[in-house]
């Protein structure tokens, strides 16, 4: 069997740190952003950090050991 490859989508939306945590982008900040408070706003700009079952299905789409 070869190798697998990275792929290109989950690879720019994601990024795994030193530890092991898949980091990500909040969602909702794209548009329609005059309704949102700036609480809301400051929140969603944050990056998150992935739950462990979907961090371990990630990694393994990004070709690193999981």
């Amino acid at each position: 069997m070869g190798k697998l490859k990275t792929k290109k989508a989950i690879k720019k939306r994601f990024r795994v740190t030193r530890n092991g945590k898949v980091l990500h982008r909040s969602n909702g900040m794209r548009h329609l952003r005059t309704k949102k408070n700036k609480a809301r706003q400051r929140r969603l700009k944050s990056t998150k950090a992935l739950f462990l079952t979907e961090a371990t299905k990630v990694k393994k789409l990004l070709g690193a050991s999981a």
